[in-house]
């Protein structure tokens, strides 16, 4: 066979595309892994992105009178200085 007969019959095709189907194949899974596409590894789970709804500080106040952590006088004291 001489070195044309490669060029027919559409086989030459495969050696160009698979090379780039496979790299675009290596970048949708790294994507998916590291990206942001929700799958990430245990070690990224609270890096970046979502993070909790936090609580005020007047809530956590609240939450300290009401489990007897501190007195009316301090949380009077403290919540006065919150509201300054």
């Amino acid at each position: 066979m001489d070195p044309g007969h490669f060029w027919w019959g559409g086989w030459w095709m495969f050696p160009v595309v698979m090379p780039l189907v496979m790299f675009l194949f290596l970048l949708v899974v790294l994507y998916a892994v590291f990206g942001r596409l929700g799958c990430r590894p245990p070690w990224r789970a609270n890096s970046g992105g979502y993070s909790p709804p936090s609580e005020s500080a007047m809530d956590i106040l609240k939450k300290r009178y009401a489990k007897g952590e501190i007195t009316k006088d301090e949380f009077e004291r403290i919540k006065k200085d919150l509201l300054s």
